[in-house]
């Protein structure tokens, strides 16, 4: 067992156990029953790769026995940072054949992240591409190597003239007998999701993860016969296992990757594949929905469409079946651990407005106030997690998992939530997601969902910017549907609608875009740069031109 793993105690274990929830199984046993069942179907495809059952099987095997082959070993950690695609897939199962433990980065992660995670795994090995995007992964390879002590094997999707990484398509070998992995024991690590630090591992075992695919399954029924979308990067777990990738492997369904999730790629690849369901965040949604507009793809064959990760807002949500003739899912997850879905016979409004209830039976919630206090129901609170598929603590994070968990194990989920009385959740915004302007406290998400209902708003995200006198004012930055509002039109609209004045927008930034975290979500560190003033390179693309700011006297 890994050093700085925080296991459940032994009792919640037991109970676990005996309950039917861990069953001893590990994803290589779920990939090889899916593979004793379904060995001729279609696994996997991207492009114009497809991959049968049976061949991902022998690729996994072989290529187990090729990284074992190269030096690598049960126990140890390997950095994946691979694109969309079959490789991943074939990748990461090798790894959990051999014991080994994938520690998943995201295609956007740069220099900084990666020796990071090198260094807080202790990882010996380090998969990447060749490049990405336009950008040079083998050069940030052969740099974090220079600089990490440990990381001896480099392996890249593609070549390497120098012949410091060896290509993945070199990691092949005969297959060879391993030993199964155990499946209380750490399988692959996830990260946290904060934009405004470091990332943190989060552990995932073999049972826990099983178990998290069969209950989403369960939530929204998946068999042999759906075709999955992988729409946003696979690392992330939303695509993973919510019940995504793993979860439709281990159903015998086929999985399509999608290179990238604009909706010119993807609503063509709905059409082509079948596409049954995908899972998207709610700015990818928004594009989806533009573009839906003047695409004419066939979107029949898709039952459901889910949407997490961030707030989605009613009026949005309403816009899904009228758009794409599918049922939404409403999904509210997070890498630690709880998943809560609405459920395919809820009532529309169900649906439209919260996130539904856990997957689990074993999952249990809590509405706390600012001294841990339950909060009666209705009331908004921090939302605490405890349960059979959320962590216990970060790998090597003491000091944090201090401050991040109760003393009975509860894990503080820093997001605000409240519970209605029919018991389902409803995602309120984050703790840190609040503007404290004169005293007065204002949810950034509440003030974005009012924009978003303004006819010449099509997207809005809000932050805070100093002030001497106020401590923080607001600054909303708006992506105009069509004629460009100004700032006291968007006051007006939202008094209103009753939202109070100290809750209006000092400022107004017209975009042509919001800029996005590499899981697809409104990237609010680099707003808040620019609302700053700042240099804020990665939002560059986004701002319009001088022109368009010289006729919007409201932005400064």
């Amino acid at each position: 067992m890994l050093e700085g793993f925080t296991r459940w105690p032994e009792d919640l274990a037991e109970r676990y156990r005996a309950e039917g929830h861990w069953r001893g199984e590990s994803l290589v046993d779920l990939l090889d029953t899916a593979v004793r069942t379904h060995g001729p179907k279609t696994a996997v495809v991207c492009g114009d790769r497809r991959i049968r059952y049976d061949e991902l099987d022998l690729l996994t095997r072989r290529t187990a026995a090729g990284l074992h082959a190269r030096g690598i070993r049960s126990g140890d950690r390997v950095v994946v940072q691979l694109p969309n695609g079959a490789d991943f897939v074939v990748v990461c199962f090798a790894l959990f054949r051999l014991g080994a433990k994938p520690v998943f980065a995201l295609p956007a992660h740069r220099e900084q992240e990666i020796r990071h995670l090198c260094e807080l795994s202790g990882a010996v090995g380090y998969v990447f591409p060749e490049a990405h995007h336009g950008f040079d992964h083998l050069a940030l390879a052969h740099r974090v190597q220079d600089h990490v002590r440990g990381l001896r094997h480099l392996f890249v999707l593609g070549k390497d003239a120098d012949g410091g990484a060896v290509p993945l398509a070199e990691v092949d070998a005969e297959p060879v007998d391993l030993p199964a992995p155990d499946p209380s024991d750490v399988a692959f690590f996830l990260l946290s999701g904060g934009t405004t630090a470091l990332p943190k591992l989060i552990p995932r075992t073999h049972d826990d993860y099983t178990y998290q695919v069969r209950a989403a399954r369960e939530a929204c029924p998946v068999d042999g016969e759906d075709v999955y979308l992988a729409v946003l990067p696979v690392e992330f777990n939303f695509t993973w296992g919510c019940p995504g990738v793993v979860g439709v492997l281990g159903a015998g369904g086929t999985v399509v990757m999608a290179t990238d999730p604009t909706p010119e790629l993807c609503l063509p690849l709905i059409e082509r594949e079948g596409v049954t369901f995908t899972s998207v965040v709610p700015s990818v949604l928004q594009l989806w929905l533009e573009g839906s507009q003047w695409l004419d793809s066939d979107l029949g064959s898709l039952r459901f469409l889910q949407v997490g990760s961030a707030k989605l807002y009613p009026e949005t949500a309403a816009r899904v079946e009228p758009a794409f003739g599918c049922r939404l899912q409403q999904v509210f997850g997070m890498a630690e651990g709880l998943l809560t879905f609405t459920r395919p016979d809820d009532p529309t409004e169900t649906v439209l407005t919260t996130q539904g209830r856990p997957v689990s039976p074993a999952d249990e919630i809590r509405i706390v106030d600012e001294q841990d206090r339950e909060a009666s129901v209705g009331t908004i609170g921090e939302l605490l997690a405890r349960g059979p598929y959320t962590l216990r603590g970060y790998y090597r994070a003491p000091e944090h998992n201090r401050r991040a968990f109760t003393e009975d194990g509860f894990y503080r989920s820093g997001d605000l939530a409240r519970l209605t009385p029919e018991g389902n959740l409803v995602i309120e915004g984050r703790i840190k997601d609040v503007i404290i302007r004169g005293g007065d406290k204002i949810s950034a998400a509440e003030v974005e969902g009012h924009l978003l209902t303004l006819d010449s708003v099509a997207r809005a995200a809000v932050v805070p910017y100093p002030d001497e006198f106020l401590g923080e004012r607001t600054c909303a930055f708006v992506v105009p549907a069509g004629e460009v509002p100004a700032l006291p039109d968007v006051k007006a609209a939202l008094e209103d609608r009753g939202l109070a004045a100290y809750k209006l927008p000092d400022r107004l930034e017209i975009l042509t875009g919001l800029p996005l975290t590499g899981l697809g979500k409104i990237d609010k560190k680099v707003l808040a740069a620019l609302a700053r003033g700042e240099t804020a390179p990665a939002a560059a693309d986004f701002l319009p031109s001088p022109a368009a700011r010289a006729a919007d006297p409201d932005s400064d």
